[in-house]
């Protein structure tokens, strides 16, 4: 028996199969790419969910609807952070920790494109 996934869990997954499918997709084509024992309704149900907070878009595929995502991994992430960043009262001291936090070689990849966005 396998643990129960949250809603969140579940909803990354599905936008993972449609950004590495590079197509729109039926919820069949989804429930085939996850490979895993979901109802077919369940994956219904994610993706009106991921439609409905605009993630997805849709067009209609015989009787069903086929979705692709409306940004990329990296924009969707990026939105994120920002938001996050919206939510902080004190932005430089948020800045310095998640940069604190960094790997080297993300650190590094910061600097490359901070001295790119500057020297344009």
């Amino acid at each position: 028996m396998s643990a129960r996934r949250g809603m969140g869990e579940l909803e990354a997954e599905v936008m993972a199969r449609l950004w590495s499918a590079g197509i729109p997709l039926t919820p069949s084509e989804v429930r085939d790419a996850l490979g895993s024992e979901l109802a077919y309704t369940t994956v219904m149900t994610i993706l009106g969910r991921l439609w409905e907070k605009g993630l997805t878009q849709r067009e209609r595929r015989g009787r069903a609807y086929a979705y692709w995502p409306t940004l990329s991994e990296a924009e969707l992430a990026a939105q994120r952070m920002r938001a996050a960043l919206d939510r902080t009262a004190d932005r430089e001291k948020t800045l310095a920790r998640f940069v604190d936090a960094l790997s080297v070689k993300d650190e590094r990849a910061l600097r490359r494109i901070l001295g790119s966005l500057t020297s344009e």
